[in-house]
């Protein structure tokens, strides 16, 4: 430090340890991280994310935890679709969540995937919460850091559509691992996808792979594939799976049965997870 130093580091031109120490300070970038329930332990998190609504974000949700737990990983799905929950439906659960001093409990599904929702916590389930961007946001994050999640190795985040309050609030304060990204073989749903891949660009969060949903349909006579929207182009998205459009898929999801669904529509996505964020044998 020199004697005549104004202490404002961006004016000066000498080179001394005070100044490093300054800019290093300045340069250093502000985390917004929220600390998980002290009684949690998640270990790997995935936004599930579109730019598009009714796209399929919490089927493909569902079926993430439900398939991955099958294989023996404890599972787990914060639904920060807030104003527009259907986690619960497709699970078959009802009710209100239980807590106590410690926090609040998810509740679990048959199988025993671990979920928070909205609906836990209204009177009746098509109640509507009418609720603005900020008070939305902090329930996700109350989500997050209230919650007593105990052990889990992989949990989605439902996230509602758009690149708005919540889709930030979640890139900004959960600590995920990656995203998955769930289109329809629609020009309009491609266009506003690649917004929300990237905004996850922007945010330096690395994209799993995308999920086409309503890819097609199969003729219940010889199997053959009907592609219904844009029968002549492919889509130009690089796609890693694809889920067609299926009476049994709809009508296990209406009925709050989505666990009775074996279905091998996610294989490449859930070994791009397993394969790349793997649970260590330590971590378990």
């Amino acid at each position: 430090m020199t004697e005549k130093c104004t202490h404002d580091c961006s004016t000066c031109s000498s080179n001394c340890s005070s100044k490093d120490t300054t800019v290093l300070e300045k340069e250093k970038p502000e985390s917004f991280l929220e600390k998980t329930h002290e009684f949690s332990n998640v270990k790997k998190v995935f936004g599930v994310l579109s730019g598009k609504g009714g796209v399929g974000k919490s089927l493909v949700s569902g079926l993430l935890a439900s398939l991955l737990n099958k294989q023996g990983y404890k599972t787990a799905i914060l639904d920060a679709d807030i104003t527009g929950p259907s986690i619960p439906k497709m699970f078959g659960l009802k009710g209100n969540v239980t807590g106590d001093d410690l926090g609040i409990y998810p509740r679990k599904s048959e199988g025993g995937v671990s979920i928070i929702s909205s609906n836990f916590l209204i009177e009746n389930e098509d109640d509507p919460i009418v609720w603005r961007g900020p008070l939305i946001a902090g329930m996700v994050k109350q989500f997050w850091t209230n919650v007593v999640w105990n052990d889990i190795d992989y949990m989605f985040v439902d996230m509602p559509p758009g690149t708005g309050d919540v889709s930030l609030t979640v890139f900004q304060s959960l600590p995920l691992d990656g995203i998955i990204v769930v289109t329809s073989p629609q020009d309009l749903v491609t266009m506003i996808v690649k917004k929300a891949i990237k905004m996850a660009d922007m945010m330096d969060i690395p994209v799993v792979g995308i999920v086409e949903n309503m890819s097609y349909v199969k003729c219940t006579n010889c199997d053959t594939e009907i592609r219904l929207f844009n029968p002549e182009k492919e889509n130009d998205l690089d796609i890693l799976d694809k889920i067609p459009l299926d009476y049994n898929i709809a009508n296990s999801c209406d009925k709050g049965k989505i666990e009775d669904l074996d279905v091998p529509y996610l294989d490449n996505t859930i070994n791009m997870i397993i394969t790349n964020w793997p649970i260590k044998q330590e971590e378990e």
